[in-house]
């Protein structure tokens, strides 16, 4: 017969498993290109981006809409996650992976990974 893990059987305050290791983790860097083109002003890509790195320019396009920009220094914010990919329903915006950086993690942090 197989004993089943229960609740009760872990200490208190230990996690079940260990989600990564704590010491480094691997954090996707991005590069974000924007097509002003395409852009129609809906700031999906600007209200939904989980870094908050995209913000409208002062600029317009050929339709007359503001497209989005980076933020100034904001630049490596980018974690390629791929939202601003799937929010965008002119196909816009899209981000490319450019580099993955060993980033120490604090030990319990885990809990929290993104702050801002």
């Amino acid at each position: 017969m197989t004993k089943t893990h229960r609740k009760s059987d872990q200490p208190k305050n230990k996690p079940l498993r260990t989600p990564m290791d704590l010491s480094y983790a691997k954090v996707p860097q991005g590069q974000v290109y924007v097509i002003p083109e395409r852009c129609k002003e809906c700031r999906f890509c600007v209200e939904f981006c989980p870094q908050g790195m995209l913000t409208l320019s002062t600029e317009i396009n050929a339709k007359g809409y503001h497209y989005p920009q980076i933020r100034e220094g904001r630049e490596k914010d980018c974690i390629h996650c791929g939202f601003c990919n799937l929010v965008c329903p002119e196909f816009a915006i899209y981000t490319h992976e450019i580099a993955a950086v060993d980033t120490p993690i604090q030990e319990g942090s885990h809990e929290h990974a993104v702050t801002e």
